[in-house]
């Protein structure tokens, strides 16, 4: 049987980027077609080799498929994957051993793992799991982590609209990885800011995977050099990439949630370049 292709989406220079209009950003940023019913839907990225996907089983147990862009006898050969459940009960399972993730628990699948379905344990409210790979060149144990379990941070206030808990999941004192680093963010009722002071990070691309927003609401999110910005509008369970030299921030029309992962140079959660948002432009 003849493998599927993925979407792929290049890299961008910085001096092209300020050139574009709202529709290139969009086609060469924003990934809004991830979510199909009973599917495994994935684009492949040039920032990092990051791979972003969404797969969502209603009453179909959904297969981690390989591809013809990954070059290879099976899709985590040489690639880690992060799987973080923002929809209803649903399982796992990992070379024949499954894995309960209810909403927020986060599951880390290691080089070399085979065989990957996922499957939802009610078609009423089906699971919905964000996944993103990146490359590893060293195998760690998979690992199932709760939300519970995961460490926890509130961060901002109410006063400035950026009170939000952080929770962290693949990282450095968390779930070992090869060089993916993954983790949630969910602001409290009231605040809409998130990332602000804004900051990129030279050594590590990211992706965020925006939920938890209302149907009729959307997510201004900020991206661009600091000096050069632009914006896009983001919808539920959309993801948007973000290349080393971008900032990576938002501000929702209400409160929300988001996913944001990396790969890159190293597994330091804190590695970041800060941008003063008095010199933002």
């Amino acid at each position: 049987m003849q493998m599927k292709d993925m979407k792929i989406i290049h890299a961008v220079a910085p001096d092209d980027f300020k050139t574009y209009d709202t529709e290139k950003i969009r086609s060469r940023f924003l990934l809004t077609d991830l979510k199909q019913e009973n599917k495994a839907v994935f684009t492949y990225s040039h920032y990092d080799r990051m791979v972003v996907g969404l797969a969502y089983p209603i009453v179909e147990t959904v297969t981690l498929e390989n591809y013809s862009n990954l070059r290879a006898d099976y899709f985590l050969e040489r690639r880690e994957l992060g799987v973080i459940n923002v929809g209803g009960e649903g399982v796992v399972v990992a070379d024949g051993t499954s894995y309960p993730l209810n909403k927020l628990d986060a599951l880390y699948l290691g080089k070399g793992t085979k065989e990957v379905s996922f499957k939802s344990n009610s078609a009423s409210d089906p699971a919905i799991f964000y996944l993103l790979s990146t490359p590893a060149h060293k195998a760690y144990p998979t690992k199932l982590m709760t939300n519970e379990q995961a460490i926890s941070t509130v961060l901002g206030s109410l006063e400035t609209a950026n009170e939000r808990r952080i929770i962290k999941y693949i990282h450095k004192e968390g779930i070992q990885s090869s060089q993916l680093v993954m983790g949630l963010t969910i602001l409290a009722t009231g605040s809409v800011w998130n990332t602000m002071p804004a900051h990129t990070h030279d050594r590590r691309a990211e992706a965020y995977f925006y939920f938890d927003v209302e149907e009729d609401q959307r997510v201004l999110h900020l991206m661009g050099s600091p000096q050069e910005t632009r914006h896009l509008f983001m919808a539920n369970h959309n993801a948007v990439l973000s290349p080393s030299w971008s900032i990576h921030s938002g501000c929702g029309t209400k409160n929300y949630s988001f996913i944001w992962g990396m790969g890159g140079e190293n597994l330091d959660y804190a590695d970041m370049d800060p941008a003063l948002t008095q010199d933002l432009r």
